[in-house]
């Protein structure tokens, strides 16, 4: 039986045959006009070959039939990178993470716009190629894979023997995030961690010994993840609990190397009915949430308005939290579509707000 044409292409594309895979697709036009699949094939053979024009114009009308494919966000984004126009590319970027937290072309091209982005450094690429790193994966060229000697994989499979063999079979650890070895507790903080005398104090958790000690090493573990709001987390229980004044002050300490995170950056995101049932454990934590905003006010400065987190469909809302960005400018939110924040955790006269550090919405889907 004959294979498909886009089965062909698709074969031929992972084999880097991209002229080929062009003039073949090509005079299957009026067959497939109405095929996502070949417009997409289409759109990465030509970018992979360079023509960037006709790229976008497959890309363009892949995205007539259907707007939310990855492969499609991913080629778009990249010749909007190409451009310089960065702040469209992150829009797609974003629109695909929503879809794929852990889509790695995407993280990847996001962290060179925050850290290279400038035109300069994007026209470098083009020009070296390297750019090629941001385009959508097309899959390994197994036909090259397989010419590999065998002879190659023998010299390899020895150097790594050897490697091993220097160095006793030791796998070394990865760089450490921070040096916190100061920040141990001490024999006596492990074996008293508890305060003697409660009276005078108001504590929102009563832990036993181990439970304090178990939770103070969960923070100092966690900051050596890059699992931050784990170590939010930890250190409010301590901070509000019965442990003793160093032991607060040391994870107080370990809560001073937080870092502000980024959309993509965030890690152990909650759900608002995690945070609303016990604000103060997850005060100053971070979150993402999706909903639609009501009653916005601009005051100064500041602009506040209430998130129904979860109203995102018009269908059920998860709670309603007040959101506040202090910053300036004011963020730009159409109050008619969906919206993403990325916010801080705060408490404020015992109830729980959400402080806002950046908003997405998504493409407007035509």
């Amino acid at each position: 039986m004959k294979k498909p044409i886009v089965d062909i292409a698709r074969s031929l594309i992972r084999r880097r045959k991209f002229g080929k895979a062009i003039v073949l697709l090509e005079n299957e036009r009026e067959l497939y006009r109405e095929s996502f699949d070949y417009y997409i094939l289409l759109g990465v053979a030509c970018l992979y070959a360079g023509d960037i024009g006709n790229a976008n114009y497959y890309y363009q009308q892949a995205r007539h039939i259907k707007v939310s494919d990855t492969n499609l966000l991913l080629g778009q984004a990249v010749i909007f990178l190409q451009r310089g126009d960065t702040d469209r590319a992150i829009e797609y970027y974003l629109e695909v993470l929503d879809r794929h937290p852990e889509n790695k072309t995407a993280k990847s091209a996001m962290e060179f716009i925050r850290t290279q982005g400038n035109y300069e450094n994007i026209i470098r690429w083009v020009d070296t190629g390297r750019i090629v790193k941001f385009y959508p994966p097309i899959g390994l060229n197994l036909s090259e894979v397989l010419k590999v000697s065998f002879s190659a994989i023998l010299g390899i499979l020895v150097a790594i023997f050897l490697i091993f063999s220097i160095n006793g079979f030791k796998i070394k650890n990865k760089p450490q995030r921070f040096d916190i070895s100061e920040l141990l507790l001490t024999t006596e903080e492990k074996k008293n961690p508890l305060k003697v005398d409660l009276s005078g104090g108001v504590y929102q958790y009563l832990l036993t010994d181990m439970q304090i000690t178990d939770s103070y090493e969960k923070a100092r573990k966690s900051l050596l993840d890059y699992r931050d709001n784990l170590v939010r987390i930890e250190v409010n229980r301590i901070v509000n609990s019965n442990a003793i004044d160093s032991i607060k002050k040391k994870a107080l300490l370990l809560a001073s190397y937080l870092e502000k995170p980024t959309f993509d950056t965030v890690t152990d995101n909650f759900t608002y009915k995690e945070v609303s049932s016990e604000p103060k454990l997850y005060n100053e934590c971070w979150v993402v949430w999706s909903g639609r905003i009501s009653n916005a006010v601009l005051d100064g400065d500041s602009f506040y308005c209430d998130l129904l987190v979860g109203y995102e469909d018009l269908k059920n809302v998860e709670g309603i939290v007040p959101l506040i960005f202090l910053q300036k400018p004011n963020p730009a939110i159409d109050g008619s579509r969906s919206i993403k924040v990325l916010g801080r955790i705060s408490i404020k006269d015992d109830k729980l707000v959400l402080v806002g550090e950046a908003v997405y919405q998504p493409l407007l889907k035509k």
